[in-house]
């Protein structure tokens, strides 16, 4: 799943592709460099940030998803959790949600999903973007996710959603070791019987292992998305779409079962 930042103040492009223009190009060379899907976020979920509104969501997103509807074939997802945005975003083309909440920030987002015939997926954070990082405390991190993730694909599933891909949520509301433990025990998911995945991307627990800025995060993110390859994802979000598509093709080739 390749990243489409269309924001001002994303943490890993700096708002590169804020821009209609700058979007739908950028949108076309991951479909060429083999994105699967393509993930379209509107607002910024980077820790610390502040929420923007739904209409200044949908401005940014879905004259972006209408056009991209039209011109590429790879199927396109909204990075919501707002479900009136959603609503839009599925209306303009999109066919999968991917809420960061997991379905708990708004009572309507299941409605909105099942009425379009949409997945979605469910990721767990600890807290807001705005608070996520303050100390985040777990006695185990894989059962307390895990607990959560039963609970929401119930409610997913009983209110009529078709398919529910798991995402444990990769830094937000993690410390360094909660994201190396989820990576290394990723496989105990698999008893949900939804496809995983997982954002490793640039994220911050690789510039805190390697002591390096977000720009220079590609060989950290290649080994991460190895691991959760090797270790029972099924999906990896990520933004650097050519060479993470060479390294999941090396890590399936790798993998024992």
């Amino acid at each position: 799943m390749g990243v489409l930042n269309v924001t001002p103040d994303s943490f890993s492009d700096g708002g590169r592709f804020f821009g209609f223009d700058a979007a739908i190009t950028r949108a076309h060379e991951l479909a060429e460099q083999g994105a699967d899907f393509i993930d379209i976020g509107g607002e910024s979920t980077r820790p610390g940030s502040e929420p923007v509104s739904a209409d200044e969501e949908i401005r940014r997103v879905v004259p972006v998803i209408e056009t991209l509807a039209k011109e590429i074939a790879v199927p396109l997802s909204i990075d919501t959790y707002k479900a009136t945005v959603a609503d839009a975003a599925l209306g303009a083309g999109a066919v999968i949600v991917n809420d960061i909440s997991g379905l708990t920030f708004d009572s309507g987002m299941s409605d909105v999903v099942v009425r379009h015939g949409a997945s979605v997926v469910i990721m767990h954070m600890k807290g807001t973007p705005k608070n996520m990082q303050e100390n985040p405390q777990y006695d185990d991190v894989v059962h307390e996710i895990l607990g959560f993730f039963q609970a929401q694909c119930k409610k997913a599933k009983d209110s009529g959603i078709a398919q529910v891909i798991v995402d444990p949520g990769i830094g937000f509301g993690k410390k360094l070791e909660h994201n190396l433990e989820l990576i290394k025990r990723l496989r105990e998911f698999n008893r949900l019987g939804c496809p995983i995945m997982v954002g490793p991307s640039r994220k911050s627990f690789l510039g805190a292992l390697l002591n390096l800025p977000v720009n220079e995060r590609i060989e950290g993110t290649a080994a991460a998305v190895t691991g959760c390859i090797l270790n029972g994802a099924h999906l990896v979000r990520v933004h650097d779409v050519k060479e993470m598509k060479r390294v999941a093709a090396v890590a399936d080739a790798m993998k024992t079962e």
